[in-house]
């Protein structure tokens, strides 16, 4: 019955609408260029070529180049300082000539000339404590950043090159052709930062008894990302937008004092020189542990070990393969425990280092979060690769690099600790470990499109806590953006937009992007077509350089769904989303036209005259007449009525409202009089036509009495004060006025 009745109210509506039309003709007006919100992305998005195709694949003319590191590093404990001997083999596998390599100088942003303290506006704080004071207006920089000892070609030359900042630029000889190799050498040392002090992403803590963890990163001069379509990515490093890097084979030594624990990025390749039998055994029963960690290095040993000093040193020597960084972590205070993870058959190590100061937090939890992170990622992406992942505990980090990651979370000095603490530690283990997937396998550029590791990452960060723990309180979902895209419009940038320079990072790069994501798992797409299109992503793009187009391509191309809309709206606005119900009226059927049908009826009397009998509707319960429906479904062929309804008792024509500039679905629940309830989602497309107001009549046999958008916060409706209707002011005060009456 339903189908039917709506077929024929359709066709009237929509007769109605397109006289209207003709009847209200108004004269020429100006042109205008297309605006409407579901107009396709090809006005954004680059042209595609024979490196990227319109399917967001790679094409066949794909390249990247690759960058070899061989590293002989020594780390001087008594100090700080880190002495560095790197062989560097570029190959150029572009179509290109390059006439000279650019090479990133990270430390150099903390060096003293550096220009970024100086790129802050900075007033005079009002207050400040006297330490803070002497520090902000009378400390001298410290000595950090790079001193380059030595740049030469391989058969010990000086090779000429300029240093631009965190730049330095290697000048080549003549241009390198397309397939030809260049090698060449880089000496040179610094002064690790104390980064609990002085900030930083990587550096060193200080312990009271004088101990210290070393976990060092960016250390080493690295060739920047050069590709056909947008040549150099030679942005200098201000401090917060990470980095662009090639993928290569990496062969690194490490000396350390010798009673020092080491991991770092790649595979180990002399144990017996530095761990004892007794470790090398315990690490062959982690190997076997798939359901919990095994001790290497037991607490009772670290706090032994960490009473010591020696002037002896130990050489560590890692290798790596197809890994874009390296980085490290070297301390006497480590607890080493591990656990095996089966990835699809195959077995991959989960490892945590960290000192007693981490416990009983850090043996209760990292290495299993490791586990479940890499577990869960797989399951959304691809199969983790690497052969472990490690997590470090480090007192102010969250950072990542291949294999490992610096972490925070840590206890109070009784070991006591809250769930806030714990949380924190969980999520931010998730987040560091699930960057080996993006960037650091999915390569992104992440200088200039920081939301393509951090908000892709934070996105699967939310169903691997969710996983961990059910009632994890994530932070990532669409209603936690909430009120960052209330803030005012000066205050906000679109996501895509270059890291420096937008005013909230976080929720720019991190949660927006994340919460986006989710809604189109959840809401927009469904978790089949969406996993299946992103995961096509991941594999298309694993050790190779997307960039968001690929990105958006990708996803559209597998699902087979048209989301321009909704990546033009999220990504490249500050729109937010608002929908709202403006009126609810009752409908009832009568057997007179209204004013309005009167005048077309009159107007094309043949047109109607060859529609027979019609059925019109009113919001004037005084006018309702519902014989004239029961006298058309009585009249029909008995096939035809085998396949109705009962007719409706209860008819609501619905107007929603988007005071939003964002289109999203419209997702209904009503409420019916015996407390039952029903959902509806209308798709965003419901206001292609029309994106400032839609209609929608809702039939039924049972009264409703309520409806409500967007019930569980799906889509970050910035304002829910017009979800409902009765309105929830109206609701709130009739239950005051009735406990009044009792």
């Amino acid at each position: 019955m339903r189908k039917n009745v709506s077929l024929l109210f359709s066709v009237f509506l929509a007769s109605a609408s397109l006289f209207a039309q003709e009847v209200e003709k108004k004269a020429p007006q100006k042109g205008h260029t297309d605006q409407n919100k579901f107009r396709q992305l090809k006005d954004v998005l680059a042209t595609p070529n024979d490196q990227r195709t319109a399917s967001g694949a790679p094409g066949h003319a794909y390249t990247q180049q690759k960058v070899d590191y061989v590293m002989d590093i020594r780390v001087d404990e008594s100090t700080n300082k880190l002495y560095g001997d790197e062989s560097i083999t570029y190959h150029n596998n572009s179509k290109d000539h390059l006439e000279y390599l650019w090479v990133q100088l990270d430390q150099n942003m903390r060096a003293p000339d550096s220009k970024s303290p100086l790129a802050d506006s900075k007033g005079a704080s009002p207050f400040s404590t006297p330490d803070n004071f002497v520090k902000d207006n009378m400390a001298q920089p410290k000595p950090y950043g790079y001193n380059i000892e030595a740049v030469k070609y391989a058969d010990g030359r000086d090779l000429p090159h300029t240093i631009n900042r965190t730049m330095m630029r290697i000048n080549l000889p003549k241009p390198l052709a397309p397939g030809d190799v260049f090698k060449f050498r880089i000496k040179w040392n610094f002064l690790i930062p104390d980064y609990v002090n002085d900030g930083g992403r990587s550096g060193f803590e200080s312990f009271p008894d004088g101990n210290k963890n070393y976990t060092v990163a960016q250390f080493f001069p690295r060739l920047a990302v050069y590709n056909n379509v947008e040549g150099w990515q030679n942005m200098q490093f201000w401090g917060r937008s990470e980095w662009a890097l090639e993928f290569g084979d990496y062969d690194v030594k490490l000396t350390v004092p010798a009673d020092h624990i080491v991991d770092a990025t790649g595979e180990l390749q002399n144990e017996k020189n530095v761990l004892t039998k007794e470790q090398r055994k315990r690490w062959e029963k982690a190997r076997k542990s798939y359901k919990n960690p095994v001790f290497i290095v037991t607490q009772e040993e670290a706090e032994k070990n960490e009473k010591n000093r020696t002037t002896k040193t130990k050489t560590w020597h890692f290798k790596a393969n197809s890994v874009r960084d390296f980085a490290f972590a070297s301390s006497r205070k480590y607890i080493w425990d591990a656990m095996a993870v089966n990835i699809n058959g195959r077995s991959v190590m989960a490892v945590s280092l960290y000192p007693k100061e981490g416990n009983p937090l850090w043996e209760e939890h990292s290495t299993r979060v490791v586990a479940n992170t890499l577990e869960e990622y797989s399951k959304m992406t691809f199969d983790y690769p690497y052969s472990k992942a490690i997590s470090v505990h480090a007192k102010r980090q969250g950072m990542e690099y291949p294999m490992i990651c610096f972490n925070y979370g840590r206890p109070n000095p009784d070991g006591t600790y809250s769930d806030r603490v714990k949380n924190g530690m969980i999520g931010v283990i998730t987040h560091e470990v699930g960057h080996n997937f993006f960037p650091m396998i999915v390569n992104s550029d992440e200088r200039q499109w920081t939301w393509m590791d951090e908000g892709l990452n934070s996105f699967v960060e939310i169903l691997a806590e969710l996983d961990y723990d059910p009632n994890f309180n994530t932070n990532n979902l669409p209603k936690d953006i909430v009120r960052y895209m209330s803030l005012d419009q000066e205050r906000l940038s679109p996501i895509m937009s270059q890291g420096d320079y937008v005013h909230n990072f976080g929720p720019n790069a991190y949660t927006k992007p994340a919460a986006g994501l989710y809604m189109l798992r959840q809401t927009i797409m469904g978790p089949e077509l969406f996993d299946y299109a992103f995961r096509t992503y991941s594999k298309r793009w694993m050790f190779k350089h997307p960039t968001p187009a690929d990105f958006f391509r990708t996803m559209e191309d597998a699902s087979g769904m048209d989301l321009d809309w909704f990546w033009r709206g999220w990504f490249y606005t500050t729109d937010y989303s608002d929908i709202g119900i403006k009126e609810v009226k009752p409908l009832y059927l009568t057997d007179k036209p209204n004013d309005k049908t009167k005048k077309l009826q009159e107007q094309y009397p043949a047109y109607f005259k060859n529609l027979g009998k019609l059925i019109y509707l009113t919001t004037e319960k005084s006018n309702a007449n519902a014989k004239d429906l029961e006298e058309y479904v009585s009249n029909l062929p008995a096939d035809k009525k085998a396949n109705l309804k009962k007719v409706p008792k209860y008819m609501y024509q619905v107007e929603f409202e988007k005071p939003g500039g964002l289109v999203m679905p419209i997702i209904v629940e009503m409420t019916y009089a015996d407390g039952s309830k029903k959902r509806e989602t209308f798709p965003a497309q419901i206001w292609r036509k029309d994106e400032n107001k839609v209609m929608r009549v809702f039939s039924s046999d049972k009264e409703i009495k309520s409806f409500v958008i967007d019930p569980d916060l799906e889509t970050a409706d910035i304002d829910t004060s017009n979800n409902s209707w009765p309105k929830e002011e109206a609701n709130k005060f009739n239950k005051f006025k009735n406990k009044i009456k009792q």
